[in-house]
């Protein structure tokens, strides 16, 4: 091999080195909001389930008032007159649990469809950027810029998404 073309292949290394470099520090930005979509994702998953339980705990506390309420009423009808008011009053306290049971219940669904709002824009980022990152490597492997230009289109769709799923909704 002659020096001339000793040069012309360290030349060539040192730009496909550097063109790797660029490739890695794109597949390093794409994963680095992958993991942050990811995170947030599973956060808001994760409140939105326990919100979930919170009401239904509540939704069923809330029966049962409404049972003891129907049979205090049923007694503040057909009791003795002694039994009668002590049962209406039952009544009236288990309805006005039951309202606050209601408005608590109703609370948590509210933070749980909140909290579920987030999840579907967090998927798109994730799917986005896990393209993103796999087209990058494949770009790394066969040096076609199409491949680069796909890699980074998604990665910036994935990063909208996850900007969209944390700000915007």
């Amino acid at each position: 091999m002659s020096a001339h073309e000793s040069m012309e292949q360290a030349e060539h290394t040192k730009e496909a080195a550097g063109e790797n470099r660029k490739i890695a520090l794109l597949i390093a930005v794409i994963a680095l909001c992958l993991a942050l979509s990811e995170t947030l994702g599973k956060g808001a998953q994760t409140e939105s389930i326990s919100k979930n339980v919170e009401a239904s705990n509540l939704w069923a506390f809330f029966q049962a008032k409404s049972i003891k309420r129907s049979l205090a009423e049923i007694e503040s009808r057909l009791g003795s007159p002694e039994v009668q008011g002590e049962a209406k009053q039952r009544a009236e306290r288990y309805q006005a649990e039951q309202d606050e049971i209601q408005r608590k219940a109703k609370a948590y669904e509210s933070e749980r469809d909140e909290s579920a709002k987030h999840g579907p824009p967090l998927g798109t980022a994730i799917a986005s950027l896990q393209i993103a990152i796999a087209l990058a490597s494949v770009c790394m492997i066969t040096k076609r810029k199409s491949l680069w230009a796909g890699s980074s289109f998604l990665g910036a769709v994935g990063l909208i998404y996850l900007i969209y799923g944390l700000f915007l909704i």
